[in-house]
């Protein structure tokens, strides 16, 4: 289930970035000169019922092949309430139809269904061979909850896997690299009421999983009952969460939680920024993990970087609050921050040592970003700080763009939020359709990479003219004492699982 997590703020200091930021703001200078491609919208469509989405984070719906998956409804109505806590969305509820996953690619739209017996399927996952992981229904309730359990389940060829558990009754496959290898997390039989605090489901031990040709592998933990992987990278390095105790804190209420990377068969503890609450967004393929760290306090909480033994405070944008949602291979950092009055939130590229405020669109005051192309590239939605007015934006070229701006006019969806970018600068995200209704959509540009696309309008927009443009500005540390509460869109969207 989503984890939303409520921080007040606390005193801190001020402090400038070091210079090498002021240097590296040249790089990232607004260009009001810039052009960008217009985009070819696919409606991802449903499978039948009233909506489709696409998770925000530890996710990754889209490859460097084209091929997008989404968690669609069907026509069918769910017979159990409640439903597990793995397909409750959109914001914490319950979608009444059964989910399956959709997969898009080629103009072909498969539904690639659940396990024998079971209803829901929900995807998390795919890797550039076309395999998909997630967690499907299995057609059997558990006894300790009350719901219907899920397993992690894997999607190849064709057919469908059921990846099994370390004993207990439920388990979630996260994510897959291309040699085969997947995690996640799966129970045990041994009772226990923290499994949750790792984004994880059911009534018993959860640990850290790793499945390699059929078989699972128990990752352990940091020393507390529960741990979760979330990613695992081409090298097989897992990054994930893990309680290291059993003691729950009088700030948070739950045990305390670091990150870890696993890799030659031990779990690291990657520590804190000084609090009691912390866990990895992304990891890239050279072992490199973002994230958000509470600070000591357990009041606030700001983004990190783990490179090479370190963990890294990344700061803010001058307000007390921050959060690393995507890593990309050249350690280009994507996420969002508060302003100085912790009443706003932008998003931010990070790079070289320095932060940089990516500013908005649409007159929208808050922002954050979610994703990031290896050519450094940005997705995110721009909003009214206020839980509506939600534009998805691309920022490329030293300029942020109004997504709506640069697909044919005249479409009933609305692209709220750009959520992943693949190599070949195709874009998935989650739209509102004039009823209401959440669609998950992929954007095709119409650029030298993809010449002949039918309906593609090949000319290039001018900046200035498409969207409301602001310039990026180098971060400071933060400063002063506010009183602050993170607007509920922008807490924690993991879901257990996964937000």
């Amino acid at each position: 289930m989503k984890r939303r997590r409520l921080t007040r703020s606390i005193a801190l200091m001020f402090a400038l970035v070091l210079p090498l930021g002021v240097v590296a703001q040249d790089d990232l200078t607004q260009n009001h000169t810039a052009k960008h491609h217009h985009y070819k919208l696919i409606d991802l469509g449903k499978l039948g019922g009233p909506q489709s989405i696409i998770y925000e984070q530890v996710t990754r719906p889209l490859n460097n092949q084209g091929i997008v998956v989404s968690c669609a409804d069907t026509s069918n109505l769910d017979p159990n309430s409640p439903q597990n806590p793995y397909f409750i969305y959109p914001d914490s509820k319950v979608d009444p139809y059964i989910q399956h996953i959709s997969q898009w690619g080629n103009g072909i739209k498969t539904d690639l269904g659940a396990l024998p017996g079971g209803t829901s399927s929900c995807t998390q996952w795919i890797n550039e061979r076309g395999d998909v992981v997630g967690g499907s229904a299995n057609g059997v309730m558990d006894d300790l909850t009350g719901y219907p359990e899920v397993v992690a389940t894997l999607w190849k060829d064709g057919t469908i896997h059921d990846l099994g558990t370390l004993g207990g009754n439920e388990s979630v496959a996260y994510a897959l690299n291309d040699w085969g290898r997947v995690v996640g997390w799966a129970s045990n039989e041994i009772p226990d009421p923290f499994a949750f605090a790792v984004f994880a489901a059911g009534a018993t031990q959860a640990h850290a999983a790793m499945w390699r040709n059929g078989v699972i592998h128990d990752l352990g933990t940091l020393g507390g009952p529960d741990s979760a992987a979330y990613f695992v990278n081409r090298r097989g390095q897992i990054a994930g969460q893990s309680l290291t105790n059993s003691i729950p804190n009088a700030t948070t209420g739950f045990p305390t939680q670091d990150p870890f990377l696993w890799e030659n068969g031990r779990m690291i503890d990657l520590g804190s920024l000084g609090g009691t609450n912390g866990y990895p967004l992304s990891m890239n393929n050279w072992g490199q993990i973002v994230g958000q760290s509470n600070l000591a306090g357990d009041q606030t909480l700001h983004a990190f970087l783990w490179d090479r033994g370190a963990l890294k405070d990344l700061g803010t944008l001058g307000g007390q609050f921050s959060s690393a949602y995507q890593i990309n291979d050249a350690g280009e950092i994507a996420g969002y921050s508060t302003l100085p009055g912790d009443q706003v939130f932008h998003p931010f590229f990070w790079k070289n040592g320095a932060m940089f405020d990516l500013g908005t669109v649409g007159g929208e005051p808050c922002g954050y970003a979610i994703g990031i192309s290896s050519a450094g590239q940005v997705v995110g939605a721009s909003y009214d700080c206020n839980l509506s007015g939600y534009s998805a934006f691309l920022w490329e070229n030293g300029s942020i763009v109004d997504l709506n701006t640069l697909i044919p006019p005249g479409s009933d969806l609305h692209l709220r939020q750009g959520i992943s970018m693949n190599a070949r600068g195709e874009i998935a995200g989650e739209g509102l359709l004039s009823n209401g209704d959440l669609q998950a959509y992929l954007l095709i540009p119409c650029d030298e990479n993809h010449p002949d696309v039918e309906g593609c309008d090949y000319s290039l927009m001018d900046a200035a003219a498409a969207a409301q443009v602001r310039a990026p500005q180098v971060a400071q540390t933060p400063s002063g004492s506010m009183q602050h509460r993170i607007p509920f869109a922008l807490q924690d969207r993991l879901r257990p699982r996964i937000d």
